[in-house]
């Protein structure tokens, strides 16, 4: 039987201590399930976005008005732009890891320090691999032809950083690193659009395998499972998971909001531009084009965040005691 604990005078909620109850061991499938489900959706997406902008004629059609589009108003924009994508290197990556480990060894989390090398090695030379040696991209007298750019590596490298921050800040922290992280990484992804390095679907695909790491570790996490912890501690944890929660879901509720907003104006102009593909795009139409893919952008980085924010609160960890949220 649970206990039962008091939150408020004359208010009493039952808490399991025992990770090993069946309703914990349920709890913790549900979660597995879901992060799971999240990887095989994201390396779909990837491959979706690769067959639909890059292997047909018509896609690259569509991407190439954006990318031409990006040279509207680029020596401005660019001024902004280049400061952004300077930072992003390997010394930025290897920077922020070990910053993001040394915060969760400061917390003595050593398990979430692994768990973030493991994210953002996985996700950096996933998108290396896939890259490079996976897809390529079919000369088919579109534009100039510069290889395969799908995923983006430095919208993949700042994904990363963001979501193993994400990882390792307190429980209190993640809402707030989720917005900023989301912000940073869809700055980046925008960058490379201004500067003609990326094309949109590039830096979609980088965010998605931001995304399908952050849930392969989340779902590695939850499959640990938490100690048992005293009736006081389950106290501590009711109400302080309980204030999380809120914040959680309020703060991946708004990237929601903000997502499916930038998602559908994305949407409304890629329509008008497949419509026009085969004729001569002029300037109104290449910088609608430019214009949807930077919404696409921020939808895909609003998205990935609203995920990973939930996934990480859903999964929890083995070191999470009420302790560790101070």
């Amino acid at each position: 039987m649970p206990y039962r604990v008091t939150v408020h005078e004359g208010l009493s909620v039952p808490v399991d201590p025992d990770p090993s109850s069946p309703a914990r061991r349920r709890a913790r499938g549900a979660v597995v399930a879901a992060c799971a489900g999240v990887v095989v959706t994201c390396a779909l997406g990837v491959w979706l976005l690769w067959r639909v902008f890059v292997d047909t004629w018509a896609g690259q059609r569509v991407e190439d008005a954006a990318l031409d589009g990006a040279a509207i108003g680029q020596g401005h924009l660019w001024r902004l732009a280049e400061p952004v994508l300077d930072v992003v290197s390997v010394g930025f990556v290897a920077g922020g890891l070990l910053g993001a480990a040394a915060l969760a060894l400061a917390r003595r989390r050593l398990s979430l320090a692994v768990q973030v090398a493991v994210l953002v090695a996985g996700a950096n030379l996933t998108t290396r691999i896939v890259k490079a040696y996976v897809l390529d991209r079919p000369v088919l007298g579109v534009g100039s032809d510069y290889g395969n750019t799908l995923p983006s590596g430095h919208t993949t490298a700042a994904g990363s950083i963001a979501a193993g921050l994400l990882l390792v800040v307190p429980p209190r922290a993640r809402p707030l690193v989720a917005v900023l992280g989301g912000g940073y990484t869809a700055l980046t992804g925008i960058s490379t659009l201004v500067g003609q390095w990326h094309r949109p679907s590039d830096v979609v695909a980088g965010a998605l395998v931001v995304l399908g790491w952050t849930a392969l570790v989340c779902g590695a996490m939850a499959a640990r499972g938490a100690p048992a912890g005293t009736a006081t501690a389950a106290l501590r944890r009711v109400d302080a998971g309980d204030r999380w929660w809120r914040r959680t879901r309020r703060t991946a509720g708004g990237l929601v909001v903000l997502g499916v907003a930038s998602g559908a104006a994305a949407v409304v102009t890629l329509t008008r531009t497949w419509a026009y593909r085969a004729g001569t795009a002029g300037r109104g139409d290449e910088l609608l084009a430019y214009g949807g893919g930077v919404a696409g952008v921020v939808a895909a980085c609003s998205l990935t965040f609203a995920v990973m924010l939930l996934l990480r609160h859903a999964a929890g960890s083995r070191d999470e005691t009420p302790a560790a949220s101070g």
